[in-house]
């Protein structure tokens, strides 16, 4: 019989792993580094000038807070991702349908988080998982689907040795040091920006559909697509990261900045950066050319809204200017968000706000289009509607959670 040692907890392999990817990642993406120092900064500042400052998270908290992006080609991919980072205590929680944004974009996703209040105040790591939609022909003909899928299903993203450790780490609920120490590198190191050869006309002909489709399909492997930390003051950093000259995105997206509670979420990032990229030419010769596909996001974290609350985000959302007219759809206090059942707080308590831990489809849509140098191409066709939370489920044999049944217990 197996003696089983667990010197090292789910939540602590989490943290090993969000550090070993921020590291990573700050080395192959410099202006990431310079993104967490500003954040760090910024954090500080206004912890020393705002006396409630940490109602929505310790400053240490937030300073280590990360949520990644990575995407992949097909199911089978996406069931190989819930079963690596079950053994980091990630877990599926809602979907997110990215084909009928303003900017759509041919994916399907769901983030993995933990899921216990707990274990996000240890350590709240998150990977925002998006599956190429190929069935969906509005982009993608019968003929593409076909040679898009045959090429996705000859390729493998992770070893299969990795993942079987990853099934033996989430069953046994930990893992010995060494083995640990082992599995974190050998994890981060699946998802480091490839250079080998990407097959030039096969990248271009995706491309011209969807970058983000090229992305996916059009290498042979995955990688972190973006690394994010969580501020305090969004608006802040924008200006800082502009001063240091950071060329950022247009706007942050997602509600605007008003007096009154932080609601959801606020994202924004830097322009996507010209990365050198190695490229196999119709002849068989390799050159050296570059791709804009990875960014440094950055996001401000409020309270989570419940289904009456989020009903009326949407509808400011949907006005012509959403901050002049913010004070007809939510009122200006904590006190009464929680009287008015429009978010959620612990016990009813207005000092004790839930933290919204997930992500919102049009805020990830206008990020993925903003930092992309062409739109994507949909055509006419009828949209694939098996595309489901209940589908991904199926697919990926897991069960998806529902994020606001998360925070009403959180609530409770």
């Amino acid at each position: 019989m197996r003696r089983m040692t667990r010197d090292v907890a789910l939540w602590q392999l989490r943290a090993r792993f969000a550090a070993t990817l921020s590291r990573m990642y700050g080395a192959e993406v410099p202006a990431y580094t310079t993104l967490v120092e500003v954040a760090a900064e910024v954090n500080r500042d206004h912890v020393e000038r705002h006396g409630d400052a940490e109602r929505l998270g310790s400053l240490e908290r937030v300073t280590a807070e990360r949520h990644g992006a990575i995407r992949v080609g097909s199911p089978r991919e996406l069931a190989d991702v819930a079963d690596l980072f079950a053994a980091f205590g990630m877990y599926p929680v809602g979907f997110y349908d990215l084909r009928d944004a303003a900017s759509p974009v041919p994916v399907v996703s769901t983030a993995f988080r933990p899921v216990d209040p707990d274990e996000l105040e240890r350590n709240p790591f998150r990977v925002f998982t998006s599956v190429l939609a190929t069935g969906d022909a509005r982009f993608f003909s019968d003929d593409l689907r076909e040679r898009v899928e045959r090429f996705v299903a000859a390729r493998r993203l992770f070893d299969p040795a990795l993942i079987a450790t990853a099934r033996r780490i989430a069953a046994d609920g930990g893992t010995d040091s060494v083995t640990a120490e082992r599995f974190v590198a050998d994890a981060a190191a699946a998802f480091a920006l490839s250079r080998e050869p990407i097959d030039r006309a096969w990248y271009d002909e995706l491309a011209a559909v969807s970058a983000v489709a090229a992305d996916i399909a059009g290498v042979g492997s995955t990688h972190i697509n973006h690394l994010t930390p969580r501020v305090l003051d969004i608006d802040e950093l924008y200006r800082r990261m502009t001063e240091r000259g950071i060329t950022m995105i247009d706007a942050i997206q997602g509600p605007p900045r008003t007096d009154g509670p932080a609601v959801l979420l606020r994202q924004t990032s830097f322009r996507a950066l010209a990365e050198p990229r190695r490229f196999r030419e119709a002849d068989g010769t390799v050159s050296e050319g570059t791709l804009r596909v990875r960014f440094g996001e950055v996001e401000a974290r409020g309270v989570a809204l419940t289904p009456e609350g989020r009903a009326r985000y949407d509808a400011a959302m949907a006005e012509p200017d959403p901050a002049a007219v913010w004070h007809r759809y939510f009122p200006g206090t904590d006190a009464e968000l929680a009287a008015s059942g429009l978010a959620y707080y612990r016990g009813g308590d207005p000092t004790k706000p839930v933290v919204y831990e997930d992500f919102l489809p049009a805020s990830a849509a206008g990020i993925f289009r903003s930092n992309l140098d062409r739109e994507t191409r949909a055509s006419d066709a009828e949209g694939a509607s098996h595309y489901s939370m209940a589908w991904l489920s199926e697919q990926i044999g897991r069960v998806i959670y529902d994020p606001y049944e998360l925070y009403e217990k959180a609530a409770q």
